[in-house]
């Protein structure tokens, strides 16, 4: 399929607010979350405010022009910080796939630009977290020298170097 890929602008924020809830990772057998955890500060905090000095974020649309998935980094203070924190300077990763458009290669296409653009941005590392049981994307994020550094909560922090 082909996608296309955009800058994240001000009109994408009501997308990214589906995508924030579109990442939680729910285990197999757990109940899914209510979307009023999008209210909580400790999620909000990933997409309130878009558009923000450092904000970097891409959409993918497909061939209809629908937004399907998108890829954002963000930085964060230490009394802010992300499940991902790994310094003031590292923006902290979040990604997200509509359901039907997982496992044809737009998560590769989404980093590979977002880490393009971060290069030309000169930032030189990037920070996520992930559930360590969504094995899919733990193995994805290895392939792009992902590295695990710590655990918050139940989950994983990863950092690759750019």
């Amino acid at each position: 399929m082909n996608y296309t890929l955009h800058k994240a602008t001000q009109e994408d924020t009501s997308f990214l607010w589906d995508m924030l809830f579109e990442s939680l990772y729910i285990p197999e057998g757990q109940k899914p979350f209510n979307r009023s955890i999008l209210e909580e500060p400790f999620m909000a905090k990933y997409v309130e405010g878009w558009g923000r000095s450092g904000d970097v974020g891409i959409i993918a649309r497909d061939e209809n022009g629908a937004a399907v998935g998108s890829i954002t980094a963000r930085l964060y203070t230490e009394a802010n910080k992300g499940f991902g924190y790994a310094g003031d300077k590292v923006p902290e990763m979040g990604m997200a796939i509509v359901e039907k458009h997982r496992g044809k290669g737009l998560g590769k296409q989404l980093i590979e630009r977002l880490i393009e653009q971060l290069r030309l941005d000169g930032i030189d590392r990037l920070s996520l977290s992930v559930d360590p049981s969504n094995e899919t994307a733990v193995r994805l994020y290895t392939r792009y020298g992902f590295k695990e550094i710590g655990v918050v909560g139940t989950s994983i922090t990863m950092v690759a170097q750019l």
